[in-house]
């Protein structure tokens, strides 16, 4: 597992794709929203700022899903799946050493992505415990998506087709765009069941009001609960993904 880990971690570091997908892109969002909407007399500064970042930063956590999809698809067809699989390697070894070094990248990027706003935005941080803890929470639910979505599909562009519905959808209906009790009351209650809303809801609770853990436990409980299901689901399709594999 441990060797499978480290050389999927030296693939992402190379893959500029990543990269891009992962730090650039969302910098540019923050910096292009907080200019936008930062210039509104009726905005509140420090409002603004935790919308965005945070919004920001859940919504481009789920594109980890096309790094996921595209290294699963691409050793299905390459036949390193098959290799894997001829191996007395457990399923869930080779699982957790394709997974982890996902999730550290999300960490690493919700990191980056943070420490961008504090540094040029001053964005507060409240409790650090329950932000280490939320932020785990949503790395475990966008790469568990990731993984279950990438021994379902058969292509990459259809992974790729698929993150763009979960992630543009999950933060438009999710309130990560716009704050949710702006937005008509048939969306608001559509993203009572997004992962997304309950992300951000859990940041704004941590940022604005300096909650604790005791009081994001319900987005916690939410982001865990997709999480376990995501992995469920990756886990009894992978005998069918198996099975497409070329020997």
């Amino acid at each position: 597992m441990g060797a499978i880990a480290v050389l999927e971690f030296k693939k992402n570091i190379k893959d500029k794709g990543i990269w891009f997908w992962t730090f650039i892109l969302p910098i540019v969002f923050i910096i292009g929203f907080v200019t936008i909407f930062g210039g509104m007399e009726q905005s509140d500064p420090e409002e603004l700022i935790v919308q965005i970042v945070p919004g920001y930063t859940v919504m481009f956590s789920f594109y980890i899903m096309i790094s996921i999809v595209v290294a699963f698809v691409k050793e299905r067809n390459g036949g390193m799946v098959a290799r894997v699989a001829s191996t007395p390697l457990p399923k869930l070894q080779y699982f957790l050493g394709k997974w982890i070094p996902f999730i550290v990248l999300v960490l690493l990027q919700i990191v980056v992505l943070f420490s961008f706003g504090v540094a040029v935005y001053d964005l507060p941080l409240g409790d650090p415990l329950a932000l280490i803890v939320l932020s785990i929470s949503l790395a475990l639910i966008s790469t568990g998506c990731g993984l279950a979505m990438a021994v379902l599909v058969k292509t990459e562009n259809m992974g790729i087709g698929l993150t763009q519905v979960i992630a543009l959808g999950g933060a438009l209906l999710g309130g990560l765009w716009m704050p949710i009790e702006f937005m008509p009351e048939a969306i608001q209650g559509m993203a009572q069941f997004l992962p997304q809303h309950w992300a951000l809801k859990g940041y704004k609770t941590i940022i604005l009001d300096g909650g604790n853990l005791l009081d994001i436990w319900a987005s916690i409980l939410v982001l865990l609960g997709y999480a376990i299901v995501s992995i469920a689901v990756a886990m009894a399709a992978y005998p069918r993904f198996l099975r497409q594999a070329r020997s």
